[in-house]
């Protein structure tokens, strides 16, 4: 395939589709790169869980990127499977005028949300070439694992975190040419955010751990139960010194909110509905710095945690087959959290490895577009299975 770069050439558009908190904070050094780059221009489309209370995160968005477009999808107190597939419906729908009116030459989502489905099927089946950051990852959620891979399907570039997810790409019958291991974006200037200062950690109750997790697959009660009792399992080790944050946008949100704020009240714990990327992440490093830890099933225990140091407790199956760095320790659920706990506290933080990288993607993915951006446009938009 023939490279066509014209350097004079008008800058290429790259609209950037976020729709939560949590992969916002990951495509942060994306867009950051992109903005710098001289031959591309960043469109920002802000949607999901960003446009709904009490968080309303697209203000954390317009704090560092211009807002080109909101797109709805969600709606305030409704939730469930077949509420999702509706705003999926609704995000695909109102994506396609914006794209219409925006005009990029690419879009870029990241990860396995319904968010990033709607971008990345409005702007296939558009005709506009989607890069996909975060694919070939397993991890079980919700329908997390069909949506990453059908997102895969859909998108003409990879930008994989680590070697293992860029080989499960290319079984599933990429072009080797489209694939390109970048790491994780969630490392990216890390080394750059300062523990929190004592002040900042007073205000959050100065915690000994941080407790975020996500529904998994059940209804509202079922979730609730399933919080309250790993929340009492926490209690004996850690009392009101026990940071909670609220639950992404999943079915069974309520659930999990319900049994935080139950617990809260009784207990006296320190629950918070956002913390801006730059706090979390001084927390972790405070954490991790003064021998704490991290407690649930988010995604961020994983990468962000294994590349601070920060001992991490994954509870439940919704990081099934996720890649678990050596700071993972596993439970089930309630009944062997004490143990799963136990061992994580006790573990040599000086010996954690992780398979994310070096902190340099954004870059790399800004680099890759520009690259890729000189190819003939048909043959990039043209898909064929390699096997």
């Amino acid at each position: 395939m023939s490279e066509r770069r014209d350097t004079h050439a008008r800058p290429q558009r790259v609209a950037v589709v976020t729709g939560t908190r949590a992969e916002f904070g990951l495509l942060t050094p994306v867009m950051r790169a992109i903005e710098a780059h001289p031959r591309l221009e960043l469109r920002t489309i802000v949607t999901g869980s960003h446009l709904l209370g009490p968080a309303f995160t697209s203000a954390d968005v317009e704090r560092l990127f211009p807002i080109d477009a909101e797109v709805p999808m969600q709606r305030d107190g409704a939730s469930g499977r077949l509420e999702d597939a509706a705003a999926l419906g609704r995000g695909i729908e109102r994506m396609a005028p914006i794209l219409a009116e925006l005009r990029p030459d690419w879009v870029i989502v990241l990860g396995d949300r319904i968010e990033a489905l709607a971008g990345a099927t409005a702007a296939s089946v558009g005709g506009v070439p989607v890069g996909h950051v975060h694919g070939g990852d397993r991890a079980e959620g919700i329908a997390d694992e069909s949506i990453r891979h059908a997102i895969t399907k859909l998108a003409h570039v990879h930008f994989a975190a680590t070697d293992q997810s860029a080989e499960r790409i290319a079984r599933m019958g990429e072009d080797a040419w489209r694939i390109h291991t970048v790491g994780s974006p969630a490392i990216d200037g890390l080394t750059g955010i300062e523990p929190l200062s004592d002040e900042a950690f007073e205000e959050l109750g100065s915690p000994r751990a941080v407790f975020l997790t996500h529904p998994e697959h059940a209804d509202d009660e079922t979730e609730r139960l399933r919080t309250l009792g790993l929340l009492s399992g926490l209690l004996p080790r850690f009392g009101s010194r026990l940071l909670c944050l609220h639950p992404n946008f999943d079915a069974g949100r309520e659930g999990v909110l319900r049994a935080i704020e139950e617990m809260g009240a009784r207990e006296g714990l320190v629950v918070r509905d956002h913390l801006v990327r730059e706090t979390f992440i001084g927390l972790l490093r405070r954490l991790a710095r003064d021998g704490g830890a991290m407690i649930g099933n988010s995604s961020a225990g994983l990468i962000e945690a294994a590349a601070l140091g920060l001992p991490v407790v994954d509870v439940g199956a919704r990081q099934a087959g996720r890649e678990r760095p050596g700071n993972v320790i596993h439970a089930d659920g309630a009944h062997d959290l004490a143990d799963a706990l136990e061992r994580a506290l006790s573990m040599d933080r000086r010996s954690i490895e992780h398979p994310y990288g070096d902190g340099g993607a954004g870059e790399r993915i800004a680099g890759a577009i520009d690259t890729l951006s000189g190819r003939d446009r048909g043959a990039l938009l043209r898909k064929r299975c390699v096997y």
